[in-house]
């Protein structure tokens, strides 16, 4: 039995393998995945030495806990959080040694909704069409973690970085989404339009991996009926029959027949990651470039 593994001590809500997905498969039906919160996986990666590929854990308001069998650096960015080693205090947003035996416990969000650990080596899960990512739709990658679970860890490559904390964007008080509207924005009375992007949403709680839904005022449809399923993209802001939009995130099906009234900017869809519910949401448009 290798010591370069972690076995899962807490899973807590919901916590998954991510990389940085598997694009490229949309015509197979397959999502693109990966973290949701890019960019606080990638500083996590180079706090601990790893490449941009490796994969980490994604955590899901309440953390995780883990015991490495070797000694490994880790470090967890994302939403802000209590790190503990064997209950001693150590930094978040830093890389930390963690003791071959210690618990590791990334603690619940105190603001923002997803944290990511990155462990010196990586998540060496098997990787499923070249991603290690979990795919909550389509069910392919590793899935989500339990406890008593067994994670295999690859080989360090790099040193660790060498800071004492790593700035990264606050989770937002307020949600900021750039659109540019289309491709079915005709489907939309020109007051449906306007009310879309001058009204203030809200972010719902029943929002998932798979997309961020709103609450808010119901838009109204020009005309009736439904599309032909056709290909949607990572950021497309899809309006169901009870008229609220939904931004779809990177479990998202890769077809779809409602029709899709803007697509957010990917700059933008990192905050969204850590958008906890209730958070005000205001997409703003933007020209066609």
């Amino acid at each position: 039995m290798t010591d370069r593994a972690l076995a899962v001590v807490r899973a807590g809500a919901l916590t998954t393998v991510q990389d940085q997905g598997r694009p490229g498969h949309a015509h197979l039906g397959v999502p693109r995945s990966g973290a949701l919160d890019a960019p606080a996986a990638a500083l996590a990666n180079r706090l601990v030495g790893n490449p941009p590929e490796a994969a980490v854990l994604e955590t899901t308001l309440n953390g995780c806990a883990v015991r490495p069998r070797s000694t490994v650096t880790v470090a967890v960015t994302g939403a802000p959080c209590r790190v503990t080693v064997d209950g001693r205090p150590v930094a978040w947003s830093a890389p930390v040694r963690v003791p071959a035996g210690a618990v590791l416990d990334v603690g619940a969000a105190v603001r923002g909704v997803r944290g990511y650990v990155a462990v010196c080596g990586g998540i060496a899960v098997e990787p499923v069409l070249g991603s290690r990512s979990t795919d909550l739709l389509s069910g392919l990658g590793p899935p989500q973690l339990t406890d008593g679970a067994v994670l295999p860890l690859g080989r360090v490559v790099g040193p660790h970085a060498r800071v004492d904390v790593a700035p990264q964007p606050a989770p937002p008080a307020e949600l900021l989404l750039r659109v540019t509207l289309g491709p079915r924005d005709g489907w939309f009375t020109r007051e449906a339009v306007r009310t879309f992007t001058s009204r203030t949403y809200r972010v719902s709680a029943a929002s998932n991996r798979i997309g961020l839904r709103t609450e808010g005022p119901a838009l109204e449809r020009s005309r009736p009926g439904e599309l032909p399923s056709e290909g949607v993209v990572l950021g497309a802001v899809q309006v169901p029959p009870d008229g609220r939009p939904v931004v779809f995130l990177a479990d998202h099906p890769t077809t779809g027949g409602y029709p899709v009234l803007a697509v957010v900017r990917a700059a933008d869809l990192p905050a969204a990651a850590q958008a906890v519910p209730g958070t005000p949401v205001r997409f703003v448009a933007v020209r066609r470039r």
